[in-house]
């Protein structure tokens, strides 16, 4: 008698493959799942860089936005002290100057000098 163990027919070969099979599946497995979770990673990386280029060019606009909203603020107070200066200069030019009213013609002497009446009667 030889040492062997009898052998039954194909049993070490179907043995063989099974083991081989559950390896493949864990592998597979494996690969779908790690697969699957890098790609939620990259999703939500995706998702925040977009969020911080939007966040980014955002505040950009608004950096925009108050430069120009400050110049149009200087350039209306520029155009309002030109008003002013130009309306204080019309209102000494209707200032009457002393001596002045010696010269006025009769009437409006005697607009100026006229009594004003009390309305209170």
């Amino acid at each position: 008698m030889s040492d062997e163990q009898p052998r039954l027919p194909g049993v070490g070969r179907d043995l063989d493959f099974e083991r081989l099979e559950r390896g493949k599946d864990l592998a597979q497995e494996a690969v779908q799942t790690t697969a699957t979770r890098v790609g939620r990673i990259a999703t939500i990386i995706t998702g925040a860089v977009v969020d911080v280029a939007r966040e980014i060019g955002e505040l950009i606009t608004d950096g925009f936005e108050m430069r120009e909203a400050a110049k149009r603020a200087k350039d209306d107070a520029a155009r309002l002290d030109r008003m002013a200066r130009e309306r204080l200069v019309d209102e000494e030019d209707d200032d009457p100057v002393i001596g002045e009213l010696e010269q006025a013609p009769v009437s409006l002497q005697k607009a100026i000098e006229a009594p004003v009446e009390n309305e209170d009667r």
